[in-house]
C-alpha cells in the first residue's frame, strides 16, 4: 500500500466522520446546557420538553428527506447541507436571546444530525475498499462517541472557566458567551467543528458508485481506482454502472430484499431498546450508589464516555478480520447477560457491590463493539446502491423513533416497575436481538457491495 493511497483514505474517513462527531456533540451538549437554560428562561415542564426534543424533531425531518435526496443529488451535496445546518444552529444557539429562536436553532441543528446519521455511513460504505469497509463505517460510530465525550469535557471546562471568572466580567460579548451565560459557550464549540467539517468536504470526492450510476463514468472510475490503489477491476466497475440507475421505496418490499429490509429495521430498533441511553444518562447516579465518589454529574458522564469510546476501538480493530456476524452474536449475548446480572444486583439490593460496576462496564463494552456501530455497517451495505439512500432513510428513521419512545418509556419503567425490572426488559430485547442476528444476518466481510446485492437475489 503506497503512502498517498493510505493518506487519501484516511483523509476521506476523517472528514466524513466529522459528521458523526457533530452528531455526538450536538446530542450530548444539551446535558450541560439544560440547567442554565431552565433557570434563565424559567422554563415550564412543557417548554423544557420542547427545548430538549426540538433537535429530535429536526432529526426526524432530516431523515425523512435526506435518503431520497442523496440518491438524486449525491452524497457529498447532502454532507455540505448537513455541515451548513450544524454551523447555523451552533451560531444561532450561542447568540439568540429568545426561547423561541433558541428552539428553532436547535431544530435546525437536529435536521443536520438527521442528514448526517444517514449520509455519512452511506458515503463511507460506498467510498471504502471492500477489505476495510467495515472498519471505515465503524469510524462513524467512533466519531459519535468522540463527539459525546468532547461535549462532556468542554461543558466541564467551560463551567470551570465561568466560575473562575464570574467576579471579573466587563460586559463584553466574550464574557456573555463564556462567563455570565456559559451555556452559549457550550453551544458555540459546535461552530468550530462545523467549520472544520465544511472545509474538509472541499477535499473529498463524491461517491464513485453514485457517479457511475448517474453516468459520470470517467470521474467515477478515477475515484474507484484511486481509493482501491489502482486495483479496481474494470468488470466490477461496469457491473456497478450497468445496474438500474434509480429505485423506488416499493422495491424495498420486493421478496429479494425482504430479509435485508427486516434487518435494516430490527437492528437499529434493538440498539435503542437495549437501554443504552438509560445507561448513559443514569450512569453517574448508579456509580454513586456503587460507592464511587464523583464530584459532579459531568465527571460521571466523562467516565462513561471514555468507556464507550475505548470499547468502540474493538469493532474498528476486528470488524473486517472477524466479521460482522461473530461480533454481533458475541455482543448481543454479552449485553443480555450483563443486563440481567445488573437487574439481579438491583433486585438483591447489592448496589454497592463491585459486581455492579463490572456488569455495567461489560454492557458498555458489548454495546460499543457490536450493537452500537454494526447497525450502521450492516444497514449501509446490505441494500443495492440504487435504493441504498432510501433504505438507510427507513432504517435510521426507525432508530430515531425508537429513541423517542425509549426517552418517554424509561422513566415510567424505572418509577413503576423498578430498576431491576427495567434492566431485565432491556436484557430481554438484547436476547431477541441475538436471535434475530443468529437467524437472519449473513456474513458480509470481504464482499463488494455488488456481491452482497447478488447474494440476496441468489438466496431468494
Amino acid at each position: 500500500m503506497n503512502t498517498s493511497y493510505k493518506f487519501y483514505l484516511v483523509l476521506i474517513t476523517v472528514v466524513a466522520s466529522l459528521g458523526g462527531l457533530l452528531f455526538g456533540f450536538d446530542m450530548a451538549v444539551i446535558s450541560g446546557v439544560l440547567p442554565f437554560v431552565r433557570k434563565q428562561f424559567d422554563l415550564t415542564a412543557f417548554q423544557e420538553g420542547l427545548f430538549v426534543s426540538s433537535a429530535l424533531i429536526g432529526c426526524i425531518v432530516g431523515v425523512a428527506f435526506s435518503g431520497d435526496l442523496s440518491d438524486r443529488l449525491g452524497r457529498k451535496k447532502l454532507l455540505f447541507l448537513s455541515a451548513l445546518l450544524f454551523l447555523i444552529s451552533a451560531i444561532g444557539c450561542a447568540l439568540v436571546h429568545s426561547l423561541n429562536l433558541l428552539i428553532i436553532a436547535r431544530l435546525i441543528g437536529g435536521v443536520g444530525v438527521g442528514i448526517a446519521s444517514i449520509v455519512v455511513p452511506l458515503y463511507l460504505s460506498e467510498i471504502a475498499p471492500t477489505n476495510v469497509r467495515g472498519r471505515l463505517v465503524t469510524c462513524y460510530q467512533l466519531a459519535i462517541t468522540v463527539g459525546i465525550l468532547l461535549a462532556y469535557i468542554t461543558n466541564s471546562l467551560l463551567l470551570s472557566h465561568s466560575e473562575l471568572n464570574m467576579a471579573s466580567v466587563t460586559g463584553t460579548l466574550t464574557d456573555l458567551v463564556f462567563v455570565t451565560e456559559v451555556w452559549r459557550g457550550m453551544f458555540s464549540i459546535g461552530s468550530i467543528l462545523a467549520v472544520l467539517f465544511l472545509i474538509g468536504l472541499f477535499f473529498v470526492p463524491e461517491s464513485p458508485r453514485w457517479l457511475l450510476r448517474k453516468g459520470f463514468k470517467l470521474e467515477g472510475l478515477r475515484i474507484l481506482n484511486k481509493i482501491n490503489n489502482g486495483k479496481e477491476q474494470p468488470a466490477n466497475a461496469v457491473n456497478i454502472e450497468e445496474r438500474d440507475e434509480t429505485g423506488t421505496y416499493k422495491e424495498l418490499f420486493n421478496p429479494t430484499l425482504r430479509k435485508a429490509l427486516l434487518l435494516g429495521i430490527l437492528l437499529p430498533l434493538f440498539s435503542q431498546l437495549s437501554g443504552i441511553n438509560a445507561i448513559i444518562y443514569f450512569g453517574p447516579s448508579i456509580l454513586n450508589d456503587a460507592g464511587i465518589a464523583l464530584s459532579n454529574s459531568f465527571l460521571g458522564q466523562v467516565i462513561f464516555g471514555i468507556a464507550n469510546l475505548v470499547f468502540t476501538f474493538i469493532a474498528i480493530w476486528k470488524v473486517d478480520e472477524w466479521g460482522r456476524r461473530p461480533l454481533y452474536i458475541a455482543g448481543t449475548i454479552g449485553a443480555t447477560v450483563s443486563l440481567i446480572a445488573t437487574g439481579v444486583l438491583f433486585y438483591l439490593g447489592l448496589t454497592t457491590s463491585i459486581f455492579l460496576i463490572i456488569s455495567m462496564t461489560l454492557f458498555l463494552a458489548c454495546f460499543a463493539f457490536s450493537i452500537g456501530p454494526l447497525k450502521f455497517v450492516v444497514a449501509s451495505e446490505i441494500f443495492p446502491t440504487k435504493i441504498r439512500g432510501k433504505a438507510m432513510g427507513v432504517s435510521i428513521m426507525v432508530m430515531w423513533v425508537a429513541d423517542t419512545i425509549m426517552g418517554q418509556v424509561t422513566p415510567i419503567l424505572l418509577k413503576e416497575a423498578g430498576t431491576a425490572v427495567t434492566f431485565w426488559v432491556f436484557g430481554f430485547f438484547c436476547f431477541i436481538a441475538f436471535i434475530t442476528v443468529y437467524k437472519l444476518l449473513p456474513e458480509t466481510k470481504g464482499k463488494s457491495l455488488e456481491e452482497i446485492e447478488t447474494f440476496w437475489k441468489e438466496k431468494t
